[in-house]
């Protein structure tokens, strides 16, 4: 029978306890959120939501095509230049997704003969650029610089160094500057993707490459999603104009996709506006992180030190991890549930996400719930 393996899948996941469901939230869900990436608290605000109705009234709908035809408008080269100019970068290129931003970045910065150097630990998008890229993939040691210099050292050419900035499982950042330095002893580029540092970490929350002193080198690009600290939908590449200008000519993932929904692009805008004017709330999604593990740690948990806004909760097993996240919804927390296949060391974790909108009060019913639910 056609895909009767399927079937088989099917099967082998349930008896592993590892069958992924979906669950639609109502707009007015009354769970306290400790489950999204919605780190500022930006998605809902008024002059985001503003910024989506006013695009989408001025350009419609949707982008009508690829960038390079005509899915383009003055609105998408409005917050290129922005973003550029607000994390230290000479240019900026948007994308429909971050995973269509690391696909692009990488396969175009691959090519045939080239090394890619992937850490163990990188999110799926970077894993799937370097299984579409020309290049040969090595994947090294979790932030390991030394094993990253042993992989350059092998290879004579091209080669390019592909990280996270901040890893999304436990929250734990790169060694950004011995990176670079790294790379620079072997002539090779920096690729990072900065999804959970931007709007997080650097002054004002101009990202991890910015707080590593990397911002503008003419060696290091950053991807970014701006689905994250900014609230809304779609992804970014920023780096020198001559990388931009390479991506645009070369980037399958770019030049053959639709170009970002005009609401998506004027709430991102509107985002990243609103974080130009109050730089605070990037420390303040610190802060609530900390706070986070402090007393997560105070009540006997296993909690992994966040260096962002993601703060990590070992669970025993995928069924204990599934089961927890489950009691704590039924409580009223709504957290994220981390289990093979998706965490590359097989731990099974809750993972919590820090909001700079949360209150003293919410970040201990929070503390409350998961100690009360514990497996």
């Amino acid at each position: 029978m056609a895909f009767g393996w399927i079937d088989e899948q099917a099967g082998a996941r349930r008896r592993s306890g590892l069958v992924r469901t979906l669950r639609p939230r109502p707009a007015d869900s009354p769970l306290l959120d400790l489950a999204s990436n919605d780190y500022l608290g930006l998605a809902r605000h008024p002059e985001v939501v503003e910024g989506a109705a006013r695009a989408a009234r001025a350009w419609g709908g949707g982008a009508t095509g690829s960038r390079l035809v005509t899915g383009t408008t003055e609105l998408h080269t409005e917050l290129e230049r922005e973003l550029a100019a607000f994390c230290g970068f000479e240019a900026a290129l948007v994308l429909s997704s971050g995973y269509a931003a690391n696909l692009a970045a990488v396969t175009a910065l691959a090519p045939h003969g080239s090394l890619v150097v992937s850490d163990a630990a990188n999110h799926a998008s970077l894993i799937d650029g370097c299984r579409l890229a020309r290049g040969t993939t090595q994947v090294v040691a979790h932030a390991d610089p030394d094993a990253v210099r042993k992989a350059l050292a092998t290879h004579d050419g091209t080669a390019v160094v592909v990280s996270d900035t901040v890893f999304s499982v436990d929250g734990d950042a790169a060694p950004l500057a011995a990176l670079a330095e790294a790379c620079r002893e072997h002539g090779a580029g920096l690729v990072v993707d900065d999804a959970h540092g931007l709007g997080v970490l650097g002054e004002g929350g101009r990202g991890a490459p910015h707080a590593a002193g990397l911002a503008g080198a003419d060696d290091v690009v950053v991807t970014l999603t701006l689905s994250k600290s900014l609230g809304s939908q779609g992804g970014a590449v920023l780096g020198p104009a001559r990388v931009i200008d390479h991506l645009v000519n070369t980037a399958r993932s770019f030049i053959f996709d639709t170009g970002l929904a005009p609401a998506a692009t004027g709430a991102a805008l509107a985002a990243l506006r609103l974080l130009r004017r109050e730089p605070e709330r990037a420390a303040r999604a610190r802060a609530v992180a900390a706070e986070l593990h402090a007393r997560l740690t105070a009540a006997g948990l296993e909690a992994v030190r966040p260096d962002a806004a993601v703060v990590s909760v070992r669970a025993p097993s995928p069924e204990a991890a599934v089961r927890w996240a489950a009691d704590c919804r039924t409580a009223g927390l709504s957290v994220g549930c981390f289990r093979p296949p998706s965490v590359p060391d097989g731990i099974s974790r809750l993972r919590l996400t820090a909001r700079a909108d949360l209150s003293g009060e919410q970040i201990e019913r929070a503390v409350r719930v998961i100690g009360e639910t514990r497996p």
